[in-house]
Formats: C-alpha cells, structure tokens, sequence
C-alpha cells in the first residue's frame, strides 16, 4: 500500500511540475508589485508573504532598482510534500528606474508581508509654477 502511495505522490509532483512550466511561473509572478507616483516620490509595494526580512535585499546600481528574496520549509522526517503551488527558493524583481528619480536616496521597509520601496523624485523633476510677469516685467522676456 505505501509504495502504491509512493507512486500516486511522484505522480502528483510531476503533473504539478509539468503545470508550473507550462504555466510560465517566475519569479515576477512570486513578487507581484503595485507602483504610486506622487508629486514627490514613487512608491513600489511588493507582495512577499512568508519571506523572512533578513533574506530581503534591496539595491541600486546604475539605475536598476533590483528586490531579491528567498523563502524556505523545512519538512520533518515523516513529512512528504505532494503538492507545491506556494513558490519557493529565490526571487528577483528588477526595477529600471527614470533618470528624473534620486537613487542615492532609497528607502525600503517591510511590513505585514508587504516590501515598500520609496524612491524620491528628483528636485529638478517635480512639478513647480511658474510666474507669469505682468505690464513692464513682461518687456524683459521680449514680449
């Protein structure tokens, strides 16, 4: 009866294996992300639900914003998993940020199973209005 058991199980990890392939599962679909522009940062949320804060990395490097993680079981002895639909190992998500972003100021946070990344908006990018001279004034732009 085990090894019928046995035999069932290998099956069920094949065809589960089979499905994640044809799926296309990557490690985006692991890390969906949400992005916020307001008028003086970007907010980027990541889902990662059961990820340990210390395998959490967060980077720049020549305007690629990259997010790595990793999440892990350990099964005891007489524990056999017959089904995976839970991704684990590693994930990387990598962000291109625009050069109007200040990427020497990046700021992540993790909480409640949620990664938020806060890139500022350059100085010179944000939104600004401008004065509209009025009678002689105008004369020193010509008009």
């Amino acid at each position: 009866m085990l090894t019928t058991l046995d035999t069932i199980f290998d099956d069920l990890e094949r065809q589960f294996a089979r499905l994640r392939a044809a799926s296309g599962l990557t490690s985006t679909a692991a890390m969906p992300m949400d992005g916020l522009r307001r008028a003086d940062e970007v907010l980027l949320r990541f889902d990662l639900p059961g990820i340990d804060p210390d395998t959490i990395d967060v980077s720049v490097d020549r305007g690629v914003l990259t997010v790595s993680a990793h999440r892990q079981e350990a099964y005891g002895e007489d524990e056999r998993l017959f089904i995976r639909e839970r991704p684990m190992g590693d994930f990387t998500r990598r962000v291109y940020l625009s050069e109007h972003l200040d990427a020497d100021h990046v700021e992540a946070a993790y909480r409640d199973g949620v990664l938020a990344v806060r890139i500022p908006v350059l100085e010179t990018a944000r939104p600004r209005k401008v004065q509209v001279l009025k009678g002689n004034e105008a004369k020193a732009i010509g008009g």
